[in-house]
């Protein structure tokens, strides 16, 4: 598996801080799994974060605070150390991962789905479209998803974050093609509609941590039965 598409340096700063809500952390642990670039991206930022931990002394400051303006150090430094690129042209990063049981969910899902693929209990949202929400968790949405092929999404916007990884099958926006292994990481100014590849149901998993904004007023409408 070789992504084309990764997590923001953010997120995996924010990831290396322990910074990121359960929900949001599983799905970034999910393509992290998968991911070798990533991988070595947060190898990086825990080496830049254990140094600056270091340096530090105590201090009388809120921790909330004193993490934030760590994560701000870590990214600072990160931006001056040289960029790793994949390449997949001459094989550089890829994944070396051994082949996994076909029938077992990534496991920094497993906590929320269980671990078995044929034991999930999809739950009908639209024509084409199935949900299990995640029933545990620290308050962000945690979902996967699994929609037919060849179905088009309602166009929406986001309030806060989203992270969506895949985990089978396709779609395409505007931002791109997303295939196994991608991770989708939006912010509040992005809008898209998401069209899934024909050929079979794209499945994917995504945390949010505020309700998606819908410009049709349909969805809209339905927003409250589906709870996102």
């Amino acid at each position: 598996m070789n992504p084309r598409h990764h997590l923001d340096q953010a997120t995996v700063v924010s990831f290396a801080a322990g910074a990121l809500s359960q929900e949001m952390a599983a799905v970034a642990a999910t393509h992290i799994e998968v991911c070798r670039l990533c991988r070595e991206r947060l190898s990086e930022a825990e080496r830049i974060g254990g140094a600056l931990l270091g340096q530090q002394q105590p201090a009388a400051d809120a921790d909330a605070a004193r993490g934030a303006r760590l994560r701000e150090a870590m990214l600072d430094l990160l931006e001056e150390e040289p960029k790793l690129e994949a390449d997949a042209a001459d094989g550089r990063l890829r994944s070396t991962d051994a082949p996994v049981d076909a029938d077992c969910l990534p496991r920094p899902l497993q906590p929320y789905f269980g671990r078995s693929w044929r034991a999930l209990r999809w739950r009908w949202m639209a024509p084409g479209v199935h949900m299990i929400r995640a029933a545990r968790g620290s308050g962000d949405t945690l979902i996967l998803l699994k929609i037919a092929p060849g179905k088009s999404m309602p166009i929406h916007s986001h309030q806060g974050t989203e992270l969506t990884q895949i985990l089978q099958g396709a779609y395409d926006d505007a931002l791109g093609h997303y295939a196994p292994g991608d991770v989708a990481d939006l912010d509040n100014e992005i809008q898209h509609q998401p069209i899934t590849a024909p050929g079979v149901p794209c499945v994917c998993v995504a945390a949010l941590d505020a309700p998606l904004r819908f410009p049709g007023w349909l969805a809209r409408k339905l927003q409250p039965l589906v709870g996102l």
